[in-house]
C-alpha cells in the first residue's frame, strides 16, 4: 500500500529537520567557542638591564637584570638569551643562555638576578631576549638591546680609588677595612667621609647616603633613590668634565695645597640630613641597629652607575 505525505506531514519533516540543523549548529559554536577561547598570556613590566637600565653589560663583570613577571596561568619556564643581530659585525660568532627553573610554579614574581657577563663574549651591540613561557600553553617574548664593551672600551667606569669613613676625626672604615673590628657608631657620634671615583668625566651625581637594614632598600643607581628610607649625608655632582679623572665630595686642590671644599658632618641622631636643595627632617629615622652606607653615582651623560657600600652598625 502506497503512503501518502499530507501537507501537515511535510511540515511536520522540515521542523524536526529544522530543529536538527539549529542543534547542530548551537553544538559546533559552542565547541568552536571552547576551542578558541583565548587564554591568558603571561606580562612582564619594570625590565631593567643594568645598573639604571642603562642597556650596558661590561666583559668579566656583573651585571644586573629585573623584571615583574605576572603569570596567565603558573610560570613554567623564565630564560634569557644574549643573542648576536644578523646586521652588526663581531670578533667571533657567540651567544649565552640563560634558564631559572625556581620561578616554575609562580604566579608572579620579581626577577632580581646578577650575573657575569662571560670573559669570551665579544663586544657588541646584541638582542636581549626575555621569553617566559605559561603552563596553560601561552607564552611571550620580549626583545630589548644590550650593549656589551670590554672594560677599557667603556666611556666612562666609575670605581671607588678612595672610600673612607671617619668616626669622631679618627679612621672608622679605610682601604677595605675597619680599623676596629666590631666598632659602632652611638647617638652624638660625628659621621665624616671621603670618596672619590676615578674613571669619569662629563657631568654626574653622587649620593652617599646612611639606610637603616630594616628599610629593606638597596638602590643600585640615583634613580631608584627612595628618599623617604635614606638618611643623605652628602650629594654632590660633576659638569663638564672633558677627560676622564677623579671626581671627589672633597676635592684637593694641588695649587693652593688645601681642600676646596670641606667635608661634610652629620650627627648620629641629628634632626636634619644634609640632602640637597632641602635637608630632610630625618628625626624619627633614627633607631638602633644595621645601616648601611652606600655610595651611589650617575653619570648622567653617558647614563652609566656606580654603587658601593660597608656596614656601619649604629646603638643608642
Amino acid at each position: 500500500m502506497n503512503t501518502i505525505k499530507t501537507k501537515s506531514d511535510n511540515t511536520k519533516t522540515k521542523i524536526i529537520f529544522a530543529f536538527f540543523i539549529s542543534v547542530f549548529a548551537f553544538t559546533a559554536c559552542d565547541n568552536d567557542n571552547e576551542n578558541n577561547e583565548e587564554k591568558a598570556k603571561p606580562t612582564i613590566d619594570k625590565i631593567e638591564l643594568g645598573l639604571g637600565n642603562n642597556e650596558i653589560g661590561v666583559i668579566g663583570e656583573d651585571f644586573h637584570f629585573n623584571a615583574e613577571v605576572v603569570a596567565g596561568d603558573k610560570i613554567e619556564t623564565v630564560q634569557i638569551k644574549i643573542a648576536q643581530i644578523s646586521t652588526e659585525k663581531y670578533s667571533k660568532a657567540w651567544s649565552h643562555e640563560i634558564s631559572w627553573p625556581q620561578y616554575t610554579g609562580a604566579k608572579n614574581t620579581t626577577i632580581h638576578k646578577h650575573f657575569d657577563i662571560p670573559a669570551e663574549a665579544p663586544e657588541g651591540k646584541y638582542d636581549f631576549i626575555i621569553s617566559i613561557k605559561d603552563q596553560n600553553g601561552t607564552s611571550l617574548e620580549i626583545k630589548k638591546t644590550l650593549n656589551i664593551y670590554a672594560a677599557g672600551n667603556l666611556p666612562v667606569n666609575p670605581v671607588a680609588s678612595v672610600f673612607t669613613v671617619f668616626k669622631n676625626e679618627d679612621f672608622f672604615y679605610r682601604k677595605g677595612k675597619y680599623y676596629k673590628e666590631g666598632d659602632s657608631f652611638k647617638t652624638g657620634d660625628k659621621l665624616m667621609s671621603q670618596i672619590t671615583l676615578a674613571g669619569v668625566k662629563g657631568n654626574g651625581i653622587l649620593y652617599l647616603l646612611l639606610i637603616n637594614k630594616t628599610a629593606k632598600h638597596l638602590p643600585e643607581s640615583v634613580d631608584q633613590i627612595d628618599f623617604s628610607k635614606v638618611i643623605v649625608y652628602d650629594v654632590i655632582e660633576h659638569k663638564n668634565m672633558a677627560e676622564a679623572g677623579t671626581f671627589s665630595n672633597t676635592p684637593f686642590d694641588e695649587n693652593t695645597n688645601t681642600f676646596s671644599r670641606e667635608m661634610p658632618e652629620l650627627f648620629i641622631g641629628a634632626q636634619k640630613d644634609n640632602n640637597l636643595p632641602a635637608p630632610q627632617d630625618i628625626s624619627k629615622a633614627w633607631t638602633a641597629g644595621n645601616y648601611v652606607y652606600r655610595a651611589v653615582y650617575k653619570n648622567t651623560t653617558y647614563n652609566i652607575n656606580f654603587s658601593q657600600s660597608i656596614d656601619i652598625p649604629i646603638n643608642h
